[in-house]
């Protein structure tokens, strides 16, 4: 090996590793590997981002903001509302389901299409009484097996695509995948939906666990002369932290306020909401001088009434038993909150964090949920468990599904600016009367004029994005809110690197080494080992960057043993795709983790033999229309 193959084998062999480490941001290790090479003069530096003018990156964005405008405009929930048989059994309504996600898939971000499916996913399940996993699981392979059967469906195949162009062919067109990849997805849905999804691992979700806490709403009055009397109610729940308490609302004047301002003085008469554990209750409440409200004398009785010894009495509303519940109604059907709270009637909702949500690997301290959203974290459910300690300083990961409080607007708020779906079902809306059948009809339009080559995927979806701004079908303040900016980040980053493969050589050693050698020089056992090592790859890190590491390395064995490289790119644009044994693969995987209750090896299950099946469809469906 040369000095610059040594090199650039190195900085890969780091990035894969640094991606599999997870620590770090997967767009941060490409920026990364993009520097040390323009350092170690791989890369030239005025190429150095030359990655990020490619059309890939560009038409990435695009899609981005049409499946944004698709989903505001109300478009993919009227689809799924007449489409998805409201009675039919659980093996019809997941093929269904599954079927709608692949074909969403195939024209918007799959990542997208699986969160807007996912309500009717867990309402699914709750109808036919399985576990949530059992549907999410299937929903979320449905998603990625669909965005194999078009151009713009995945960032693989439009990264595929893109070193076809470069390499003296013409770029894929939108439907040239349609044959290999609809075949698989077709086999994959059909198995998926009659027997895989009994393959599922049987969890609890984290809505049937995690959040069946045992905890209590209770309702205190601070008294004339107490600790608590005229200090900040910051300092108060300081001190109900080391009784493992938090404080939910305060009620002043018989009005809540949902999530007060910490620097807040408490009032002698002041109520505090808080959530408590049984068995903390007591240290709680003589900690600060606090009395239970129900044990304070009413207008009807003067004469105070004994305070019960068990702390589930629930006389009065209080201390009300408050199982927390995405229609923030607890196990009897009454609000979690006590009848005194006055005029505020706040919401209690699950959030799923995404994986690139900005409140990834920060807490709720960090994020100030209080003062800045006016939000209570209420709970953190990650694979099916609930953390209760430390709430506000447990750091939040892809997957965890948070218990949050508040008012329906700061909630939605929250969510929009913080990355978090929603689980509770979702009604239809549409902003304004009519953009739901012109955001369908620009979408549709951009399709077929890329498809039929009167213009190049990112001018027509380019064009179709600027379209949906400017008729307000996605606001102009939610434009780039909707770019997934570490995947643009990871395309223009990684597409130079790739090229540093190709041009030190590096490809070719590799696929004269590695593949040519274990394949014998047989040209369809080379393309199966390619399709393998690309799948086992993509299983470990992000797709896209599996694909543009394996790019020119499938290029560089079809040159070498002289066959159309047009199937080895397929092998890579599928391999690329069929991320199903991990939560780490694909953020789809990621994104159901907390919501089925999952654990890291519960997905080989279905996962492996989906991927056996995906091997045994795709390689004879890429030599029939790609014949080597």
């Amino acid at each position: 090996m040369t000095p610059d193959q040594l090199t650039i084998t190195a900085i890969l062999v780091l990035a894969m590793g640094l991606f599999l480490w997870g620590r770090w941001r997967y767009d941060l290790v490409a920026l990364s590997a993009l520097l040390a090479c323009v350092i170690l003069d791989l890369v030239p530096a005025s190429e150095a981002f030359a990655g990020f003018s490619h059309p890939a990156v560009i038409t990435v964005a695009a899609v981005l903001i049409l499946g944004q405008g698709l989903q505001s405009s109300g478009a993919v929930e009227l689809l799924a509302k007449r489409l998805l048989p409201s009675s039919a059994g659980p093996t019809v309504g997941i093929l269904a389901l599954i079927s709608l996600s692949a074909a969403l898939s195939s024209f918007m971000n799959n990542v997208g299409a699986l969160a807007l499916l996912m309500p009717l996913a867990i309402q699914l399940a709750r109808r036919h009484n399985f576990p949530a996993g059992q549907a999410l699981m299937p929903l979320a392979f449905g998603s990625i097996l669909g965005g194999m059967t078009t151009l713009i469906g995945t960032p693989p195949n439009l990264i595929v695509s893109g070193f076809r162009a470069d390499h003296g062919g013409a770029a894929f067109a939108m439907f040239d995948f349609a044959p290999v990849g609809g075949a698989v997805a077709v086999v994959g849905i059909v198995f998926i939906g009659v027997l895989g999804w009994r393959m599922v691992p049987a969890r609890k979700s984290s809505e049937e666990v995690s959040f069946d806490t045992g905890t209590y709403f209770s309702e205190v009055r601070i008294l004339a002369g107490s600790k608590s009397e005229g200090k900040q109610l910051s300092e108060v729940e300081l001190l109900l932290e080391e009784a493992d308490a938090q404080v939910i609302a305060l009620v002043r004047n018989n009005v809540r306020l949902a999530a007060p301002n910490p620097r807040r003085v408490l009032l002698a008469d002041d109520i505090l909401v808080i959530e408590v554990m049984p068995e903390s209750l007591s240290t709680a409440l003589t900690s600060l001088g606090l009395k239970l409200e129900e044990d304070l004398p009413t207008a009807e009785s003067t004469e105070e009434p004994k305070p019960s010894s068990d702390p589930k009495n629930t006389n009065h509303g209080n201390p009300a038993k408050a199982p927390a519940s995405a229609n923030g109604k607890t196990s009897d059907n009454k609000p979690t909150e006590a009848r005194s709270s006055g005029q505020f009637d706040p919401a209690i909702q699950e959030l799923v964090v995404t994986p690139n949500a900005a409140m990834v690997g920060r807490s709720a301290t960090d994020l100030e949920l209080r003062s800045r959203f006016q939000v209570n974290l209420l709970a953190i459910s990650r694979q099916g468990r609930r953390s209760m300690s430390r709430l506000r300083s447990v750091r939040i990961q892809p997957g965890d599904v948070l218990l949050v409080q508040g008012s329906s607007e700061a909630i939605a708020e929250f969510a929009s600016h913080q990355g978090g779906l929603p689980l509770a079902t979702r009604d239809i809306q549409m902003p304004q009367k009519g953009q739901t059948l012109f955001a369908s009809l620009t979408m549709l339009l951009a399709v077929v004029m890329s498809a039929l080559g009167w213009v190049t995927p990112a001018i027509g979806f380019l064009s179709a994005a600027l379209a949906f701004v400017l008729m307000r079908v996605v606001p102009v303040r939610s434009v780039y809110s909707s770019i997934d900016w570490s995947v643009v980040v990871l395309l223009g980053a990684l597409l130079p690197v790739a090229h540093a493969v190709a041009s030190t050589g590096t490809a070719d050693l590799v696929a004269r080494t590695f593949l040519l050698g274990m394949s014998q020089g047989d040209s369809v056992y080379a393309l199966i080992l390619l399709l393998v090592v690309t799948m086992f790859l993509s299983d470990l890190m992000n797709n896209a960057a599996t694909a543009a590491v394996m790019c020119p390395v499938a290029l560089s064995t079809a040159q070498q043993l002289g066959v159309n490289a047009d199937a080895f790119l397929m092998a890579v644009a599928v391999g690329s795709s069929c991320a199903f044994l991990t939560p780490i693969g694909h953020q789809n995987n990621t994104l159901i983790l907390g919501p089925g209750g999952f654990r890291f090896g519960d997905y080989w299950r279905l996962g492996l033999v989906l991927e056996l099946i995906v091997v045994s469809v795709a390689v004879p469906a890429i030599l029939w229309a790609w014949p080597l």
